[in-house]
């Protein structure tokens, strides 16, 4: 790992310490996605079946996983396997539940009722990679959310293997979290089949789920277009940040740095520490643990992308991981709530030494899908909020109306709206003719 000193960067030279690390073309991944989606708009299930081929080397007899299929899964998975999907399920589930959307009913003033509805989206296709790994884990935070918001319509994609069956593992996922239609296709034309929908998959209204290049590509494009669907949060490749003093230990934050960077090539691990001494014991672990591990080939590329800060202080290592506004931030410090209050922009947040992001990936609670690419400055990680849309609902009585009406119409002729404030005024007029003819009656 190279090992910069913050203080002797200048500010070119900063923001090249934070820099992603750069991916293909993007023009080059926008034309190929755009052609893919093409393709499978005119061409509906022929394409994907070609496609499949092509990009995933697999010919699946259907698209659609059978209950066979499913059943066959489930036999290949051992038992301590199918245990550890229910107990991640089941936290995953107690976290979401508690973190959903409520109806809520407010009286803004008297006789002014306002309220907040809360509606599943009714369609939603979710997409998990199986290219380098098959990832069980990405079904439970797509899935679980899904089935808390109360979604009428989930589908699932997922690229095949070789023999043009899916992985077992993410099968058995789907099930236990209640899907049972699940589609052999991956990539862009995956995408493009939830967008607009083929012969044998249906059109869903938003879609959901990471991807490579081209799948974040093709999400984009169907997102732009009113006949395609909506999309959630752009997921790039994994990126951590620890913050560390010379309270932490070398071996954990080298293991994490590693974590996130066995992932994937364009993966990125940063250490931004007070400590020299400890960059230096963090550099030579990655090495020696390095060894050990099994995804040699992609953490020689990503490790060419993490580094080692050292910055003078807590607070500007804290300031420095704001302005870099990680997917995965771990705080191994001595102080690590008071280091949290510092914290305005990360995915999630990991405190302590007894924290280790990869709990996060699978079943401490919390979703794991998290914005990524500094996004996480202005974006949060996937929730049930993202399955839901929240309505609004007015309800005004005579005297509310009464009460509110001058400032509305004040305020429609101040914009120059008179039509707006003509609604109001034949409703206060209405009220004052019913009036006069109530007290004509009585005076009868």
């Amino acid at each position: 790992m190279r090992i910069l000193d913050w203080n002797s960067l200048d500010e070119p030279g900063r923001r090249a310490a934070l820099a992603r690390p750069e991916a293909g073309s993007r023009d080059e991944a926008t034309r190929v996605a755009r052609e893919i989606i093409a393709r499978v708009r005119r061409e509906g299930d022929p394409a994907v079946f070609a496609l499949t081929a092509r990009f995933d080397g697999a010919v699946p007899r259907e698209l659609k996983v059978s209950a066979e299929e499913f059943a066959e899964g489930r036999r290949t998975m051992a038992p301590e396997q199918i245990a550890a999907l229910e107990r991640a399920i089941a936290n995953v589930q107690g976290f979401h539940q508690a973190q959903a959307p409520k109806p809520l009913l407010f009286e803004t003033q008297a006789g002014v009722r306002c309220e907040q509805i809360v509606r599943p989206i009714r369609s939603v296709g979710l997409y998990v990679p199986a290219g380098t790994a098959a990832l069980p884990s990405t079904v439970i935070m797509l899935a679980v959310p899904a089935r808390i918001a109360g979604v009428p319509d989930c589908i699932l994609c997922t690229p095949p293997r070789p023999d043009g069956k899916a992985h077992p593992s993410i099968l058995v996922a789907a099930e236990l979290c209640g899907i049972d239609t699940v589609f052999k296709v991956g990539g862009a034309q995956a995408i493009a089949a939830m967008a607009y929908g083929t012969e044998r998959i249906p059109k869903v209204h938003k879609i959901f789920g990471p991807g490579n290049g081209w799948v974040t590509a093709a999400k984009q494009l169907v997102a732009g277009d009113p006949e395609g669907a909506a999309c959630d949060l752009p997921a790039g490749p994994s990126e951590v940040l620890v913050v560390a003093d010379e309270t932490a230990r070398a071996s954990f934050v080298a293991a994490d740095l590693l974590a996130q960077a066995e992932h994937d090539t364009l993966a990125q691990g940063i250490l931004v520490t007070v400590s020299r001494m400890l960059a230096e014991e963090v550099s030579a672990e990655v090495h020696l643990q390095r060894a050990e591990l099994k995804r040699a080939a992609i953490l020689g590329s990503s490790l060419d992308s993490c580094r080692a800060i050292v910055v003078p202080n807590l607070d500007t290592a804290l300031a420095v991981a704001n302005d870099y506004a990680p997917e995965h931030l771990i705080l191994q410090v001595r102080e690590v709530r008071q280091a949290l209050a510092q914290v305005a922009n990360a995915g999630s947040v990991f405190l302590g030494s007894w924290s280790p992001e990869p709990i996060g990936d699978y079943c401490s609670g919390p979703n794991h899908v998290l914005p990524t690419f500094g996004s996480a400055r202005v974006l949060s990680g996937l929730s049930v909020r993202d399955f839901v849309k929240i309505v609004t609902v007015q309800e005004l009585s005579p005297s509310g109306l009464r009460a509110l009406a001058p400032t509305a119409i004040a305020l429609a002729r101040l914009e120059g709206l008179d039509a707006h404030a003509n609604a109001v005024q034949r409703r206060i007029t209405a009220l004052d003719e019913a009036s006069t003819d109530v007290a004509a009656g009585v005076a009868s």
